[in-house]
């Protein structure tokens, strides 16, 4: 059995750290736990000789003595904490709710002061509970005093991976719990919780290596919940300074947030998960590319905004589904972009409810053209029309001219597409479960089209599924060629994405020759994601992207 050695420092002393290549992230990070003499409730974090945040797994690299990893514990869970303050909460809560009703049978009430004492009580019990949140987030304002968007209940906070992984011995099993048009969105309890999450933390600083990640292509979101990952998002939106530029008052801006994460229902894939990893990879790109320099802020916001926006209230069956099943949507949109087309209406109801109009204060001008550039930006994820979008844009690349209205609308539209299908580009931890969140989406619909009798894709079949054949397609001759019209123009992306996506092409062509004539079920997953949206495109050999 292979094994991997790995030194690192721990509080300044060198350590050596040796597992299995067969090991998963979670037994890897254990072991660092231990060497460290935590608990798996507390948080660590490494970093390489360079000082660059690297992702505890199995794919961490081996290295030497002269060059070793630095371990850090971040936070301690909060029982941890009490143990070493001497404080026992839970016991003082009991004693509280035991004084109460002593001074209520007394008294028959609680007097001014038993309530004070109460309500300081439960506030500090919220303050504790966000402690290993607030360091793992990379915050350090005080939360005292920070208004809230709703009350809410005592809760508790997700684990940093929340989220269900299908492995491959379940492929095999039939998941019907996604229906067209009664898929679940996120309940009301649901919601309350992670906008009370949200509302704790979103007026607190994050750290300047927490803002480097989310322009890096390795960014991890597994290790981010859903709360978490709004503070981020409006961070992007700060940093580019478009709060300031259209005045949009962050209290109209937080709850446009929420209502956005509301709009994405509980769906394997297309979730708001799925919307942040696109609207981080569009903001990296914005800050790599370095479009500010040839971008309006109009169209820098529109980008970003599109990015939030370009999947909500996805049912988790995609066009062709909706087209063949004559659903309500399809003859609303005359079979044309449906989903698609949904997207952007959601996204301009919301603007438009209540409360949430982060446009509002835009010139009509302005807001005319914003929406031109969102809806055009959205439409253009419909991968029925990657070809045209494609050959258009490669045809100006030789002119390209940013000062041309046209030739800064196609590039927008390839924007927004490499960052929808950018799951390959990133690291396998990163990638690997999105292929399943992917196959779970799409054999829910094949299984759902047998029972009714309607026309069933080949890659969402899951009895013909060829994992790696169907990569080796889809990034050969879908990525592929998009990223690199997009380096012509940019070569910055060639190291950071280019590269990773011509590795990973190279690895599943070796697996496909070797496994070509197996279902997907005989295989482990290589770490990447397939990613296909609406009907199929019609490339040779793409295996119905």
């Amino acid at each position: 059995m292979a094994t991997k050695v790995i030194y690192f420092t721990f509080n300044g002393m060198l350590e050596r750290a040796e597992f299995s290549t067969l090991d998963t992230a979670s037994e890897v990070k254990d072991l660092f736990r231990s060497a460290a003499e935590v608990t798996s409730f507390d948080i660590i974090k490494m970093y390489n000789s360079e000082g660059d945040l690297v992702n505890i797994t199995q794919y961490l690299k081996s290295n030497t003595p002269d060059t070793p990893y630095r371990l850090v514990v971040l936070a301690t869970s909060t029982d941890s904490l009490m143990k070493e303050v001497g404080t026992d909460l839970n016991g003082v809560e009991k004693r509280l709710q035991a004084l109460e009703s002593h001074i209520i049978v007394e008294n028959g009430g609680l007097t001014d002061s038993m309530r004070q004492v109460q309500e300081e009580m439960a506030a500090l019990s919220q303050k504790l509970e966000g402690i290993e949140h607030l360091s793992w987030i990379g915050l350090s304002k005080d939360i005292n005093g920070t208004k809230r968007f709703t009350k809410s209940s005592k809760h508790t906070w997700h684990n940093k991976c929340d989220v269900e992984i299908t492995t491959n011995n379940n492929w095999k099993k039939s998941n019907t719990d996604f229906q067209p048009y009664s898929c679940q969105s996120e309940s009301d309890m649901d919601c309350e919780t992670v906008f009370d999450k949200f509302n704790c933390m979103r007026d607190m600083e994050v750290r300047s290596e927490v803002k480097g990640l989310l322009e890096s292509v390795n960014f991890n979101n597994w290790q981010w919940n859903e709360a978490e990952m709004l503070v981020l998002l409006r961070q992007m939106y700060l940093d580019l300074g478009l709060l300031d530029t259209f005045n949009i008052p962050k209290s109209t801006f937080h709850t446009w947030l929420c209502e956005v994460y509301r709009s994405y229902n509980r769906v394997p894939f297309h979730n708001f998960k799925h919307c942040f990893m696109v609207s981080q990879m569009m903001y990296g790109l914005i800050q790599q590319l370095d479009l500010k320099s040839s971008f309006s802020p109009a169209e820098l916001f529109a980008l970003l905004t599109s990015a939030v926006c370009h999947d909500l209230d996805h049912p988790g069956y995609n066009n062709s589904y909706q087209v063949n099943a004559r659903t309500e949507l399809a003859i609303r949109y005359n079979d044309m972009s449906v989903l698609e087309n949904h997207h952007c209406s959601v996204a301009f109801r919301i603007f438009a409810s209540e409360g949430c109009n982060i446009l509002e204060n835009m010139s009509a001008e302005t807001y005319r053209h914003v929406r031109q550039c969102i809806i055009r930006c959205i439409l253009a994820t419909d991968m029925a029309r990657h070809n045209e979008i494609l050959s258009n844009f490669t045809q100006i690349i030789p002119t390209f001219d940013v000062e041309i209205a046209d030739h800064r609308n196609q590039l927008m539209m390839i924007l927004i597409k490499c960052a929808d299908i950018s799951n390959e580009c990133r690291p396998m931890e990163v990638a690997e479960p999105w292929i399943d969140c992917l196959l779970q989406e799409f054999f829910t619909q094949s299984d759902l089209e047998k029972k009714e009798g309607l026309p069933v894709s080949p890659f969402m079949d899951r009895d013909k599924v060829n994992k790696n054949s169907s990569q080796v397609n889809f990034i050969k001759f879908i990525l592929l060629p998009l990223f690199e019209a997009l380096a012509e123009l940019h070569p910055v992306i060639q190291d950071p994405i280019i590269g990773p996506l011509q590795d990973a092409l190279e690895y599943y062509q070796k697996l496909s020759s070797s496994t070509n004539h197996l279902p997907a079920t005989s295989f482990s997953s290589k770490p990447s994601a397939l990613k296909r949206k609406g009907t199929s495109v019609e490339s040779p050999q793409t295996n119905g992207v």
